[in-house]
């Protein structure tokens, strides 16, 4: 009887979680279209009514006066799951084996690093494909060239010393230092298992705070998730500026089609590849992962979600799950390395430059160096666009403003992007536990109805 319990509660958050991002794009895209209409018609005034009751972002200047409701409801739950995510790493990876979990870091590291380069080949044949059809020749607006922003080279070898936290309690109290938890967590657990059975206490009390942040997250996503999902969409595409789309559509449009043919295609391959496992039960299952992320466009937030499944769908074990999640969601960006591809290909076209075959060879060497050691800041992805051009001598005043359009209409492209991120965590999770001989293949093969 809970057996079937458990199978109902499953299909009612994937039926509710796909419904609420349906209903977010169709509310948010008639929200834009309303705005558009009533703007062009003189009646701002209304459309400032709406976006103060519903839209507005409260912390900022401009919205003392708002009631942002839908901003409200979306925040208190990325805040929620931000909350949770240094205790859920900590206290699941302190308690797992750590003789164990330093046999795994190997085949961790290779399964990503070989999902990066095979992205990176797959999409830049098909960005370039767009470009022989002359897609890409756009005309590019001067005038909206105003403001970019660009980033200075990052040695992906920092990644390496910001993994050892200086001060482990400036390491617990930003979501952006995982890789440095990861570590703590490590170090911790390795002392446990010096200390032996007077560490004891310690155990039970990092067991039970696991228990409770468990509790807390299944209750979050699985009854305030949908809502949160259906407010954040909306209001998204609501505030959204449509000045860029016209000359970028073909970019945004190919990045969604690479990016979600990518994530069709190499995990079930790399799935079977390497485990001869049937792929189609990983990917019905994987996708609340990815409709969670294109929703909520956080790895960082989509953890909790992608663990859970991991470990209870796909048949891989917390242990082993508890350090190639957390480590994928802080090195494993290969749907920003696609990105980079089909971006380095638009930019350059539009700018005037017969970008070749062997130039894609060191943007695809750049980007993933990049991308790997891709620092945790908003929109850092499409971001680190300026290092990779920088690498390939693309400086001119058209290649500027094809990248401050391609910053500017980033959100679209992103949820696409981060879900080919979160999903390769999956399937690397699922690919490491197998090889270790722990996977729980009759979970993993169970397909609710």
């Amino acid at each position: 009887m809970k057996i079937m319990e458990n199978k109902e509660k499953k299909n009612s958050i994937v039926k509710r979680m796909i419904f609420a991002v349906v209903a977010g794009f169709v509310v948010g895209f008639l929200s834009l279209f309303l705005r558009e209409f009533l703007n062009g018609h003189g009646n701002g005034n209304v459309w400032n009514i709406i976006n103060a009751i519903f839209f507005q972002d409260i912390t900022t200047t401009d919205g003392f006066e708002g009631l942002g409701l839908f901003y409200i409801i979306g925040q208190l739950f990325m805040r929620g799951l931000q909350m949770a995510i240094v205790p859920l790493v900590l206290t699941s990876l302190s308690l797992a084996d750590p003789e164990r979990l330093g046999k795994i870091a190997g085949r961790t590291f290779i399964t990503y690093l070989c999902f990066y380069v095979v992205a990176a080949a797959l999409a830049g044949a098909m960005a370039y494909f767009v470009k022989c059809m002359g897609w890409f020749n756009v005309n590019l607006p001067a005038q909206e060239a105003t403001e970019t922003v660009t980033m200075e080279g990052y040695n992906p070898l920092v990644t390496v010393i910001n993994a050892v936290p200086s001060n482990i309690f400036t390491a617990f109290s930003s979501n952006n230092s995982i890789l440095a938890v990861v570590v703590v967590a490590l170090i911790l657990g390795l002392s446990m298992t010096a200390l032996g059975e007077k560490t004891e206490p310690l155990k039970k009390v990092l067991q039970n705070l696991n228990d409770v942040v468990q509790l807390f997250l299944n209750f979050l996503i699985d009854k305030i998730g949908p809502l949160a999902i259906f407010c954040m969409i909306s209001r998204t595409l609501s505030v959204y500026g449509v000045e860029y789309i016209k000359p970028t559509l073909v970019w945004i449009l190919t990045t969604i089609v690479v990016s979600l043919v990518l994530v069709a295609t190499i995990y079930p391959v790399g799935i079977f590849l390497t485990t001869r496992l049937n792929p189609v039960p990983f990917m019905k299952k994987a996708a609340k992962i990815g409709l969670f992320a294109a929703a909520t466009n956080s790895s960082a937030a989509t953890l909790p979600l992608n663990t859970k499944t991991c470990t209870e769908e796909l048949g891989c074990t917390p242990e082993i799950s508890s350090f190639v999640l957390p480590t994928g969601m802080t090195i494993n960006m290969n749907g920003t390395t696609a990105m980079h591809m089909v971006a380095i290909i638009f930019i350059a076209t539009a700018a005037g430059i017969d970008i070749k075959p062997s130039t894609l060879v060191g943007a695809a060497f750049l980007s993933i160096c990049t991308a790997m050691g891709t620092p945790a800041i908003p929109v850092a992805g499409t971001t680190m666009v300026y290092v990779v051009m920088t690498g390939l001598g693309m400086s001119s005043e058209l290649c500027m403003i094809g990248y401050s359009l391609v910053l500017a209409m980033n959100y679209l492209p992103g949820m696409a992007v981060i879900t080919l991120n979160v999903i390769g965590d999956a399937a690397t999770n699922v690919i490491v536990n197998f090889k270790e001989g722990v996977l729980d293949k009759e979970k993993y093969n169970k397909v609710e109805k």
